[in-house]
């Protein structure tokens, strides 16, 4: 009789660890503007980086785009593909605000936290114009996981 308790309860045990659906979160989001060699920094040092940043931001002539770099995480065993979607709002001179949108699949899974770069360059950039307002989001397929988004969205 104990002996068909114990596997009662490793049972139960075990059940209770069983994933429904994965789960998200965006822990980190840091846009950055690129050069015009594509570089966000100079060094690695994270003072210069900043500080390059803010020579970028002053000069946009010297701009050729911008970066999102993403942190994100995922619990549980995705039952569909992953993606995040990085949404901007943007103003050029004289012309209405513009939306635009990127989506970027990843790959879920680990124990870890991932990072995934989104990059808007080029002529796209151009046309866009400075980025004002942004949103990041995770999905799980069709299904919402989580947020995070800019003070102006």
């Amino acid at each position: 009789m104990r002996r068909k308790q114990f596997i009662a309860a490793l049972l139960l045990f075990a059940l209770s660890f069983q994933a429904d659906a994965a789960t998200g979160r965006v822990l980190k989001v840091l846009p950055q503007l690129l050069d015009l060699q594509g570089r966000h920094a100079l060094s690695p040092s994270l003072y210069d980086r900043d500080a390059y940043q803010a020579r970028l931001r002053q000069h946009r002539t010297q701009v050729s785009g911008i970066r999102f770099d993403v942190e994100w995480k995922t619990k549980g065993e995705p039952t569909a593909p992953l993606s995040v979607i990085v949404e901007m709002r943007g103003m050029v001179e004289g012309i209405e605000p513009k939306q635009y949108a990127i989506e970027e699949k990843i790959q879920g899974g680990g124990w870890f936290n991932h990072w995934t770069k989104v990059v808007l360059a080029g002529n796209e950039y151009r046309n866009f114009g400075e980025v004002t307002a942004w949103r990041v989001t995770l999905w799980e397929g069709e299904k919402f996981l989580a947020e995070q988004k800019s003070f102006l969205w």
